[in-house]
């Protein structure tokens, strides 16, 4: 049955981008994939301009490549490539709360709650997509709370990777009943408001660390 986007309530470029992203999401689309204009217009009852515009999308999301006269694919990270990119997440994590807990203010706490408040609420609804965000959010705030534009800049870079890598790695996204995330998170808000560096540390590196070591 074609996925008519006037029927969804949405724009043809928001439905297709959606659609896509949840088939990576569930594992009906694999890494390396090719996305064919063609296929994907039939499916959504749409010309070929609003499915270029969506691989668009996600080609600046990371999770597709765009080679000119073949067409679009998935990305195919190699294992090499989602180690390289964990142990450069791990370094800026960790500078980030060392920098945050000595300057860390009831804002930058509240914020911090505030997103762990929608991952539980994206939790609660299987939502992979909204918990992803305010996951990476978490992590981003604690980047801003650190005072360095630079380092946040970079930590925002890696962290889209990273989603990347998770989206085709690694398979506890989708165990909302099992994901440890939420409470270390809280964890981690309780110890930047005592001003534990060590403690900080060691939560960061236990939040950020199981699943690449598993690779």
């Amino acid at each position: 049955m074609n996925a008519d986007y006037q029927t969804m309530g949405c724009t043809a470029v928001d439905c297709i981008y959606s659609g896509i992203r949840k088939k990576i999401i569930s594992k009906e689309l694999q890494k390396g994939q090719r996305l064919a204009e063609t296929v994907i217009a039939k499916e959504f009852n749409v010309s070929r301009t609003p499915v270029r515009e969506a691989i668009r999308r996600l080609a600046n999301d990371g999770l597709v490549n765009i080679v000119p006269g073949w067409g679009a694919h998935l990305v195919s990270p190699t294992k090499e490539e989602v180690i390289d990119t964990s142990m450069m997440r791990q370094v800026l994590e960790e500078i980030a709360i060392r920098k945050a807990v000595q300057a860390v203010t009831p804002v930058y706490i509240y914020k911090l709650q505030e997103q762990i408040l929608l991952e539980q609420k994206a939790a609660a609804e299987c939502d992979v997509d909204a918990y992803i965000a305010a996951n990476n959010n978490f992590h981003l705030v604690i980047a801003e709370a650190s005072g360095s534009k630079t380092l946040f800049e970079l930590l925002e870079h890696v962290l889209a990777k990273v989603v990347t890598h998770l989206l085709f790695f690694d398979d506890s996204l989708f165990k909302f009943d099992t994901n440890p995330a939420l409470n270390q998170h809280k964890e981690i808000v309780r110890a930047l408001e005592s001003g534990d560096v060590d403690l900080c540390v060691k939560l960061i590196k236990q939040d950020i660390y199981p699943w690449s070591s598993e690779l």
